[in-house]
This record gives C-alpha cells, structure tokens and sequence, in this order.
C-alpha cells in the first residue's frame, strides 16, 4: 500500500512539473508569436495599468490627428479661395483702370461695367465656397451659404461671427477658416466698407449709374488697392494658422513615437531574452522527460 501511494505521488509530482514547464513553453512561444510579453494584466498589473494609460492616449490622439487634417483642408482650401479672390481683384483694377480713360466711349465703359457685374456674381460665388465636410468655408459655423443677395442686389453675411475652433491636443487649438467679413471688409478713410459693395457699385457706375462713370472707375481704385490688401493678410493669417497645425502635428509624431517605444519596452518581447528562455526550459522539460521515463522503470514501482 505504501509502495502504491508513493508511486501514485511520484506520478503526480512529475506529471504537474512538466505540465508546468510545458505551460512556460507555450507562454513564451506566445510572446514570440504576438511580439507582447503580456498575456493578460495579472501577469504584470503595473506594466499594464501604465499600457492601458498609453492606449487612452493613442485613441486621443487619433482625435486630435483627424482634427488637425480638417483644419489643413479647410485652410488650405481658404488659402487656394483667397488666392483667387486676389487674382479677381487684379483683374478687376485692370478693367477700372481702363474705363477710367476719358478717350473710352459710355458703350465701351458700359461693356467692361457689364464684365465686372459678371465679376461681382462670380466673387459671391466665391465667397460661398465650401469647406471639407460640405458647409460654407467662410460663413462661420454656418450650414448653408455665407452669403445672399438681397432685393437690391447686394450681398449680405448670413453666417456666424467666428469659424470656430478645433483642438488639436495638449491644450492647442486652431481656427479652422476664415469669415468672409474677416477679409472682404475693410475701412476706408474711416468708414467701413467692402470688396462686394465696391465691385457691385464700380459695374453699375460704368453703366450709366453715375454722372461721370470715368471719375467713378479712377475713383474706385483705392478701395480695390484696400481689398487685395484685405485679402493678402487674412491670407498670411491663414498661412499662419497653416504653420501652426504642421508644429503640432509634428509633436503629436514626436509623442506617438515616444509612446510606441514605450510600450514597446514595457509589454514587448525581448527577442533575444525570450528564445534563449524557451531553449533553456525546452532542454529542462527534454530531461525531465528523460529522468521521468528512467525512473519510472525502476522495479520498485513495480511492486505490490
């Protein structure tokens, strides 16, 4: 009987210890499979508290990642819009320049009034521009269109006050646009006017609107001069706000990398580390198979 139990205990304890070495084995070979040291937080409750801490961070940002694209694009696409507008307004002091000629005709001053009425139109199309998610790129937070044309013809803001901001992480933040009042609204001698109400004004005038279409064409020039200077700075503001995004975006890399590192070191396989233990113990588990089987044909578990 004695004989018996201790042959049953002899069983036992082998059969655990090379199970237990088996299940090393495979844990290790796992890390080696899925590069993670970690296969569960119980293995290292620290290191994985500090894991789950980065991951949170990494989700974050993601965020701040796909706010910053939105505000590049929109900017990008107010930066291309502006640059436009100028291209109009040069166009359109070249027109003013020649129907201020006295040797033009009131047919021929008429003809260019009649161009830079179409310009008009086509600037508060411009103006109603969108952004990347399909809303007014200058109207604000505005859904719909930036600008409208009134009874008379003249185009007012229907958008909000700011374009509001987005986040992009560690407390940063960038203004995704322009309003159109921001850049198309200016003074002038001290009263307060715009781009749309000078060209919309400029084209009537060359049609007969006023006495003198000439001295109104030569007259006009200041305010154009204003607005493309109007233009250019909220196009440097623009630029700006352009810079801003690519310094923090190049943090958010710089940070990412870090924290990659950083879970790299702190739930990542040692390679090296971890296949010389998996060859250490596979020749422990080789022996004690060997010393198992050895002894298990000894004649003294062979009693009753």
């Amino acid at each position: 009987m004695i004989v018996n139990n201790s042959t049953s205990a002899f069983y036992d304890r082998s059969i655990l210890g090379m199970t237990d070495l088996r299940k090393q084995a495979e844990s290790l070979q796992q890390q080696l499979d899925h590069g993670q040291r970690l296969t569960r937080s119980s293995d290292d409750p620290v290191a994985a508290s500090r894991l789950r801490m980065l991951s949170r961070v990494d989700l974050v940002s993601n965020i701040d990642k796909t706010n910053a694209e939105r505000a590049n694009s929109d900017l990008t696409l107010a930066d291309t819009a502006m640059t436009s507008f100028a291209d109009y307004i040069n166009r359109i002091k070249e027109l003013a320049l020649q129907a201020g000629n006295e040797t033009l005709t009131d047919a021929q001053r008429a003809s260019l009034g009649v161009e830079i009425s179409n310009l008009h139109d086509d600037l508060v199309v411009l103006a109603n521009s969108r952004d990347s998610t399909g809303h007014a790129l200058f109207g604000g937070q505005a859904g719909g269109d930036a600008y409208t044309i009134d009874g008379s013809g003249n185009a007012v803001y229907i958008g909000t006050a700011t374009s509001g901001d987005l986040p992009l992480g560690d407390g940063q933040t960038v203004t995704r646009s322009l309003t159109g009042p921001e850049f198309l609204n200016f003074d002038l001698g001290g009263s307060p006017t715009g781009l749309l109400p000078i060209v919309k004004a400029l084209g009537e005038a060359l049609q007969g609107g006023v006495p003198d279409p000439a001295a109104a064409a030569r007259d006009s020039l200041a305010g154009l001069t204003a607005a493309h200077d109007a233009v250019i700075s909220g196009q440097t503001l623009v630029g700006a706000r352009l810079s801003w995004i690519d310094m923090t975006t190049e943090r958010r890399i710089d940070m990412s990398e870090l924290r990659a590192t950083e879970q790299s070191n702190i739930g990542g396989t040692d390679i090296a580390e971890t296949i010389a233990r998996l060859q250490e113990l596979s020749l422990v588990l080789e022996a004690s198979q060997a010393s198992f089987a050895k002894l298990a044909q000894l004649t003294l578990f062979n009693q009753v």
